[in-house]
């Protein structure tokens, strides 16, 4: 309904981290004193030698952005212990991953080739090592694969989706310690995709750790004990656990992400800590990040809006939403921070998705009507949504890509998102409903009321707020509408079961889409 113009919270840009890469005079290399003075006592190696040869440079100044200075705690609220998984999203670093201009670009990776998506080489930075200290080299690729997507007590989950083609599994090889190749027989154009996701395919793991759980490598009597103090089920159930990337449960894992966790779980406070061989770098040399530590506290995501007016949080995007955006203004002063707005990267705000597949047979014969649904679109006043709820900050629009990407055309933005009444008058007759009762509400084809209930999660009263427009709207049209608030997974399960008519949620999630990028949100 609403082209996502903005969001709240502080910005941190992610994919403007794969900025251009250029080499740096070693003389100008800098570090956070903290990690200085572990050098000074012998407690960790000189900083040539904890980056790689060929370090990732971050240009600052094409970013707009200025050289920072080391030091601090950034705080922030987590509504779940899931959503520590963010961490892999805000430091967004991957194989490879999108710069500004939506193109993949090498990351983690110093390079890689493709041979028309059917083959893909990929070359390790020499010297890159894990946030232990550990060489990242091809030998973390091979054991992945090999030790466990192919082990028959790991792999039981089968070769990940994004690694077969047609059912086809990759040939993988080594063919260095800084070179591997994945090949297939078609093209497989999501692999890059994959790897550069917000949650991402990893295709390697620390391997020089990961052994020590592994049966193949690890002594029988050891492991054994390790099972046990652990709990687990077996050793397979242990190695899991220990290598899960995005949870918090082994603080142990060596990481190639800017910050790495300290705190064993279960915990409500999460300390994620400087990696000290991270390998990008600032335009002048300076290693990255330069924050000391982020502190995740976990509370009620129903709170998370109020403890970040209250001032409990440094930054703040996840469970901050539009209406709390009056509230936050009127807290600044008081505590300190600024709300900023800024694009979330959604087709909409808020969207309606007409139940195709609904149980009710006269209900769903009108909803893969498209006369119908546009009629329904066309009665909707947009303009008057943007003002009364959204302070004229908002774009209306059709759910669609927006004007960053390079599919966007302002024919999909307008597509039937302009308020015309006499139109959507038109095509409601044409779809069968001419027929009104006294009251004026269009009646369905068996004589029934044309009685719409819409769905929601029940998660915000910016939705409620925005339906009860559309109520009004329809009701010009003869269509009544109703509003029905639940649960998420109740939500969900009914949409799937036909149960809905209506549902309300944001647009697609991926509004910046190029061309290589899959068509699954349009055309499932």
């Amino acid at each position: 309904m609403f082209a996502s113009k903005w969001k709240q919270g502080l910005g941190f840009a992610m994919a403007a981290l794969l900025s251009a890469m250029a080499f740096l005079p070693a003389a100008r290399a800098g570090e956070a004193p903290e990690l200085t003075k572990l050098v000074e006592e012998g407690k960790l190696p000189p900083l040539a030698e904890r980056l790689p040869k060929n370090p990732f440079v971050v240009d600052m100044a094409a970013e707009n952005k200025e050289i920072g200075q080391y030091g601090g705690s950034l705080k922030l609220l987590m509504g779940s212990v899931k959503d520590l998984g963010q961490i892999t999203v805000y430091t967004y670093a991957r194989l490879v991953g999108y710069g500004p201009d939506i193109e993949i670009k090498p990351d983690i990776l110093e390079s890689f080739e493709s041979d028309g998506d059917k083959q893909f080489t990929f070359h390790i930075r020499e010297g890159h090592k894990w946030s232990d200290g550990q060489p990242f080299t091809a030998e973390d690729f091979r054991y992945f694969w090999e030790d466990m997507v192919k082990d028959p007590e790991l792999g039981r989950e089968g070769v990940p989706q994004e690694m077969t083609v047609d059912g086809e599994e990759p040939k993988f090889e080594v063919i260095d310690p800084l070179t591997v190749r994945y090949t297939w027989s078609k093209p497989n154009p999501a692999f890059l995709i994959a790897l550069a996701a917000p949650a991402p395919l990893y295709i390697y793991r620390p391997a020089h750790y990961l052994k020590q759980f592994h049966a193949k490598y690890a002594d029988k009597a050891k492991l054994d004990e390790m099972v046990t103090t652990a709990k687990a089920d077996s050793w397979a159930a242990l190695h899991t656990r220990m290598q899960r990337q995005r949870r918090p449960e082994n603080p142990d894992l060596p990481t190639l992400q800017a910050w790495h966790n300290s705190t064993p779980s279960p915990s409500e406070r999460y300390v994620w800590e400087r990696n000290p061989y991270f390998h990008r770098v600032d335009n002048e040399g300076n290693q990255l990040p330069y924050i000391n530590e982020l502190v995740m506290d976990i509370v009620s995501d129903e709170v998370i809006a109020a403890k970040t007016g209250g001032g409990e949080s440094d930054l703040q995007a996840r469970y901050i939403r539009f209406d709390n955006f009056t509230f936050l203004k009127e807290a600044e002063e008081k505590h300190g921070f600024h709300t900023y707005l800024w694009s979330t990267g959604k087709g909409s705000q808020v969207a309606l998705f007409p139940n195709l597949n609904a149980q009710d047979t006269v209900w769903r014969g009108l909803m893969r009507d498209v006369r119908f649904r546009r009629a329904l679109s066309l009665a909707i006043d947009r303009d008057e949504i943007n003002e009364v709820i959204y302070f004229g900050l908002a774009t209306p629009s059709a759910n669609t890509v927006m004007p960053e990407s390079p599919l966007f055309k302002e024919e999909y933005r307008d597509a039937w998102a302009i308020r015309d009444i006499d139109k959507a008058n038109e095509l409601l007759d044409e779809a069968g409903l001419g027929a009104r009762d006294k009251d004026g509400v269009r009646l369905l084809p068996n004589g029934q009321r044309a009685e719409i209930t819409v769905e929601s999660a029940g998660e915000s009263t910016e939705e409620t707020d925005v339906l009860e427009l559309i109520a009004d709207h329809w009701s010009q049209v003869g269509i009544k509408m109703f509003v029905r608030a639940s649960q998420r997974d109740i939500f969900r399960r009914r949409a799937y079961n036909g149960e809905t008519l209506i549902s309300v949620f944001s647009g697609m999630d991926n509004a910046i889409a190029n061309s290589e990028m899959s068509p699954q949100e349009m055309a499932p």
